[in-house]
């Protein structure tokens, strides 16, 4: 399976935000965006003029590494977007939010999005009492995601009990039996993922 092995930090301070793609540390001083807020390399810190093509190619970009796909993973989950009826940028974000990996981190089952494709590659979670481990599996509403009971033993998930995890409104968890169910799609409002999709739509079009 492809996958970005760089370093995750020079990530976040190209796009100039925080992509929290290492979990705790993301929160800490320790955050390389907080020390060295410009992009990396010679030139990170020359002011440059953007392009409209640069705005739409950087939108697309930030998306991509919120949820850690990489460009073909992307553009097929675009190219099912624009397919299905709506607004194809919300169709985007929609399908972005409902991978398995995506619902799992939002669970409050792992720090981020990373550690959460780990776990479920690892076969730690079931969907509707199946065990699936595919990240980009599509959580549909109604369906529940729980972790394994072989894993409920394990230090990571006997730490998840003693937080109050803060789901958003589409998901509903139950922290003691460490599952939670996705009660409806999310909307645009829902979603608060800094992304202008609009932009990656142009992009997408041209």
């Amino acid at each position: 399976m492809a996958r970005y092995t760089d370093a995750a930090c020079r990530l976040c301070r190209r796009e100039s935000q925080k992509l929290f793609l290492k979990g705790e540390r993301c929160y800490s001083t320790k955050c390389a965006l907080e020390r060295r807020n410009y992009p990396p390399g010679q030139h990170g810190q020359g002011r440059k003029k953007v392009s409209d093509y640069g705005l739409q190619l950087r939108e697309k970009q930030k998306a991509k590494r919120f949820y850690g796909l990489l460009e073909k993973q992307f553009r097929n989950t675009f190219d099912k977007a624009a397919k299905r009826k709506g607004i194809t940028g919300e169709n985007l974000l929609i399908m972005l939010e409902t991978r398995l990996d995506n619902t799992v981190f939002r669970m409050g089952f792992a720090s981020s999005r990373k550690e959460a494709r780990q776990l479920v590659n690892h076969g730690h979670f079931t969907v509707d009492g199946k065990k699936v481990n595919i990240p980009s599996y599509e959580v549909k509403p109604g369906q529940t995601v729980a972790v394994k009971k072989k894993s409920h033993s394990s230090a990571k998930f006997k730490e998840i009990k003693e937080f109050r995890i803060t789901a958003p409104a589409w998901i509903s968890v139950d922290v003691d039996k460490l599952e939670g169910t996705v009660l409806s799609l999310p909307v645009r409002d829902e979603i608060d993922t800094p992304v202008s999709e609009h932009l990656i739509v142009e992009l997408y079009s041209k």
